[in-house]
């Protein structure tokens, strides 16, 4: 079970939008595979940079609308938000390594 808090239509743009810090907003639903398999990486991400960026989820089933709205077509989609705008993303699996680099490459742009 995951550890990182959970978003939707209600509350999104109060924690993403108008988030005062760099947000990663892990787009997945239950039944995926890959979704599963990318979870520990961002937890361990969420935990590294603690402070400095915030870790959330948004399960794409519980939310269309928003799925919708950022066109998710595949899932894990992982979208990077600064100053409420989207200024990344990475479609399905990646390694903490190469999470932490594109982490890295967005607290770089402040």
């Amino acid at each position: 079970m995951s550890t990182l808090p959970e978003v939707s239509t209600a509350n999104f743009e109060a924690e993403v939008v108008k988030a005062n810090v760099p947000v990663l907003v892990d787009f997945w639903a239950p039944w995926c595979g890959p979704c599963r398999m990318v979870a520990p990486v961002v937890e361990a991400a969420a935990e590294e940079f603690k402070g400095k960026m915030k870790f959330v989820k948004l399960n794409t089933d519980q939310s269309p609308d928003l799925a919708g709205k950022f066109q998710i077509m595949g899932i894990p989609c992982l979208i990077f938000f600064s100053a409420g705008k989207e200024v990344d993303r990475v479609v399905g699996f990646l390694t903490k390594e190469a999470l932490a680099q594109k982490i890295n490459s967005i607290l770089a742009r402040k």
